[in-house]
């Protein structure tokens, strides 16, 4: 591995700890509560690593959200050989277990600088999570197993509005219930509604 490489992937270990570190604070103590410098003393980084990365705690918060999409991505992969049914049910329970991890106020706060960014997109086709949604529904249509009264995109779009609306109900419940099990009852009374 030559040097450049070996300073991306020091890089991105640096990145992805003051992430989880985030995370794990901002679960226990609350995002307001937690300082640049206690993220940086649990990612055993220094504060000038933090900055090179996150321009501010905000910025930190809007781009955990993007490592949504890597999660997924690596998380899905165990399901690639699967039939497209169960890899909408997998990428829902990845999703699922992505928000919990990140802690209800983490992602209460999220939502609400999206809500008050009006140029923010509600979902860019370019992200992995909608685009390995549409290939499971289009895998459904060409197999016949999804309706034709609908398209894979309209489904996709329906099912992002829906599943993130049970999230922010999660969110207003203070995470008051495992958010897994609610979005998989949702989910099989969808699947039977969206099969042909």
């Amino acid at each position: 591995m030559n040097y450049q490489e070996r300073r991306r992937l020091q890089a991105e270990e640096t990145r992805r700890a003051i992430l989880d570190a985030a995370a794990r604070l901002t679960r226990k103590e609350g995002f307001d509560k937690v300082t640049i410098r206690d993220i940086c003393r649990a990612a055993g980084v220094t504060t000038g690593a933090f900055y090179h990365h996150f321009a501010s705690k905000e910025d930190l918060l809007n781009q955990g959200f993007v490592s949504l999409d890597v999660y997924m991505e690596q998380a899905l992969a165990a399901y690639a050989g699967e039939v497209p049914i169960r890899r909408l049910e997998a990428l829902l329970e990845c999703y699922a277990r992505f928000m919990e991890s990140q802690g209800w106020e983490t992602v209460a706060r999220y939502y609400g600088r999206r809500l008050a960014d009006p140029a923010a997109a509600s979902m860019s086709p370019s992200r992995f999570t909608l685009r390995a949604m549409l290939d499971c529904l289009r895998d459904l249509a060409d197999s016949g197993e999804l309706s034709p009264a609908h398209s894979p995109e309209w489904t996709a779009e329906f099912f992002f509005r829906h599943f993130r609306g049970v999230v922010v109900d999660w969110v207003l419940h203070r995470a008051s219930y495992e958010l897994w099990p609610k979005l998989a009852q949702d989910y099989q009374l969808f699947e039977g509604a969206f099969r042909a």
